[in-house]
């Protein structure tokens, strides 16, 4: 989420699952150190929101597959900072940029897209479905959760195997030579 950018109702109520279903997991996983740090109802709400702002930037579903990194891996209850790079490390697992870093290169680019020297092909695919004007509409403060769930989408199935890429029309495309004698005939016809 770039800064200043609403979060739409959609948006947050998919957050608030998020989180919740975060602190869920963490709770089951780590029942006695959960209840060690966030015993109270009070102490609670609070870290839901101080983590809920924090991961903000990132999709619910980055967040769910980030508690899963994060159960599997750790021995001990987590901290906001260890979880924040579960976060990016489930983008950075698959080698492809973070959505806001893709989000920001989507808009930066120019046409033609498909010649365009793309960190990953990923992101132009995202931009391609998201829809290039809405990316560029300084207008729609929706446009990034809108590319932001789409390339989420497209992670998840760089992650079951799917292999992207763009094949260039205009390196694909062979210009054919000028047909002189048609050009001639049109030039007489029309008294050129």
């Amino acid at each position: 989420m770039t800064p200043g950018q609403k979060i739409s109702n959609s948006e947050r109520e998919s957050l608030i699952a998020a989180i919740d279903d975060l602190f869920l997991k963490l709770e089951l996983s780590y029942h006695y150190q959960f209840y060690k740090v966030f015993g109270t109802d009070d102490k609670l709400s609070e870290a839901k929101k101080i983590w809920a702002e924090s991961l903000k930037k990132y999709p619910s579903d980055c967040i769910n597959s980030a508690v899963e990194i994060v159960i599997q891996s750790n021995d001990y209850l987590p901290t906001l900072t260890e979880f924040l790079k579960a976060c990016s490390e489930s983008m950075g697992s698959i080698n492809i940029p973070t959505p806001e870093e893709a989000f920001i290169e989507a808009q930066k680019s120019s046409p033609p897209r498909d010649s365009y020297p793309w960190t990953h092909p990923i992101t132009y695919w995202a931009g391609k479905e998201t829809g290039w004007d809405l990316i560029n509409s300084s207008k729609d403060t929706k446009a990034f959760q809108v590319f932001a769930k789409t390339y989420m989408r497209l992670a998840m199935e760089i992650k079951a195997g799917k292999n992207f890429e763009i094949a260039s029309k205009s390196n694909n495309e062979i210009i054919e030579p000028l047909d002189i004698k048609l050009f001639e005939s049109l030039r007489k016809k029309h008294g050129l």
